[in-house]
């Protein structure tokens, strides 16, 4: 990878400490070394892909996301984002952002992804796009769930970024599924987003940040007591998902 990135991460760690975060990292320990490798994780902030990294710090690995062209190329952290390789998808075509992700599988690399294909309001799983389980799939690579939970209170779809100090992640990688090359790829993008489900809602639920009687809380999901939109009423505030996506098997909360 270029020079950059360390120099990236070096500035964003410094940034960390600055707002006093408290980081807690769980699972990391599976993500290899050496070898090819696809995180997933869900999407609840405009930081996430920030804080994906972090998944690969103790392999001593750099992570190759997928991000949107528009932010690929912003004025401000497009040199940054293209200089660090990071992989542009064109929302109307991505089959160019998946060819580049794959060859950057077969050299070896970790390439991060969101499924869900936008932030999700309700702070559940929406349904997934097929891309992670495809390039996984394709590549006969671990394929490892992820959840990130906390970035949402310091900048959200819909809210002004607000970076109040002391504020507490959680990230927890799961263990990746068996390969099943005859399952249908639809039917792992399921199975994909119910364990995000399950990890996301592990993350909720253990986080020292829970909402207090009568609170306000926005920032939490509505079936574990918050203020958040529930993911019906979420669905009238978010972008529609592209044809294709995939529901979680476990259904909406």
């Amino acid at each position: 990878m270029p020079n950059t990135y360390p120099a990236v991460i070096a500035a964003i760690t410094t940034g960390f400490r600055a707002l006093g975060m408290q980081i807690t990292v769980t699972g990391d320990e599976q993500v290899p070394r050496s070898g090819l490798a696809v995180l997933a994780a869900n999407h609840s902030s405009f930081l996430d892909f920030v804080f994906m990294g972090l998944a690969a710090r103790a392999s001593a690995r750099h992570v190759r996301f997928l991000v949107r062209r528009d932010v690929r190329d912003h004025r401000l952290i497009g040199p940054a984002m293209r200089s660090m390789r990071h992989i542009a998808v064109d929302r109307a075509a991505p089959a160019g952002a998946l060819f580049e992700a794959a060859a950057a599988l077969r050299a070896g690399e970790v390439v991060g992804v969101f499924p869900e294909a936008g932030v999700s309001r309700s702070f559940t799983i929406r349904p997934l796009m097929p891309g992670a389980v495809h390039l996984a799939q394709q590549a006969r690579a671990p394929l490892f769930p992820m959840a990130i939970w906390g970035p949402q209170r310091l900048y959200t779809a819909g809210r002004k970024p607000t970076f109040r100090r002391g504020q507490s992640v959680r990230l927890l990688i799961g263990e990746p599924p068996h390969p099943q090359p005859v399952v249908p790829v639809a039917d792992q993008t399921g199975e994909l987003g119910r364990r995000l489900g399950e990890l996301l809602e592990r993350a909720q639920r253990d986080h020292p940040d829970q909402p207090t009687p009568g609170e306000h809380a926005w920032w939490h999901p509505a079936h574990l007591g918050g203020a958040a939109p529930t993911a019906q009423q979420a669905r009238a505030l978010e972008h529609p998902m592209p044809p294709g996506a995939v529901a979680p098997l476990f259904g909406a909360f």
